[in-house]
């Protein structure tokens, strides 16, 4: 009976507030960058520095393409050429069109890192209207030479296309 009596005590005891309680979270120190941290900031702050990067990124990743790209290329005369043949062609083709990709790349990235960052700094604001611009100053300077027209049409396509990536990836939230 005394058994029945210790299992009914341990049923009915009610848990104390401080059983009950959820654990706080410990609260962290702030760290503070280091000198290193704040030279490498300020270096990745000049707009000169950002848009050489972005330019030979784009150049890379141009060149990657126009390799794959031009991998893809058939030749015309494909059946009345041998394999040592179409080898030769198909570097050719991937050689000038990784170098023409790889160059179109590297001024848009250089263009439109450039103009973002100095319209970023001129507003002191980093908002959606920057990638407008700098996505306009991009498409209208990649056709140029296309005439008025079509530095008119690249600027638009190019700056709405800029605004739906921005838009994609949310990066001005």
């Amino acid at each position: 009976m005394a058994s029945s009596n210790s299992d009914n005590d341990s049923r009915s005891k009610v848990p104390s507030s401080s059983e009950t309680e959820q654990p706080q979270p410990q609260v962290q120190a702030i760290r503070m960058p280091s000198m290193e941290e704040i030279r490498a900031q300020e270096v990745w702050n000049n707009c000169a520095v950002r848009s050489v990067v972005s330019g030979v990124m784009g150049g890379g990743l141009g060149f990657f393409m126009g390799m794959f790209l031009g991998a893809l290329d058939n030749p015309l005369m494909q059946d009345g050429m041998t394999g040592r043949q179409q080898f030769i062609y198909t570097a050719k083709q991937m050689g000038g069109r990784s170098w023409s990709s790889a160059k179109a790349f590297a001024v848009m990235g250089l263009v439109f890192s450039a103009v973002e960052c100095v319209v970023e700094k001129a507003r002191a604001k980093h908002d959606t209207t920057n990638t407008v611009v700098a996505g306009c100053v991009t498409g209208g300077t990649m056709s140029a030479r296309g005439g008025p027209k079509a530095a008119c049409a690249g600027c638009a396509g190019f700056a709405a296309f800029s605004v739906l990536i921005e838009k994609f990836l949310d990066r001005h939230s």
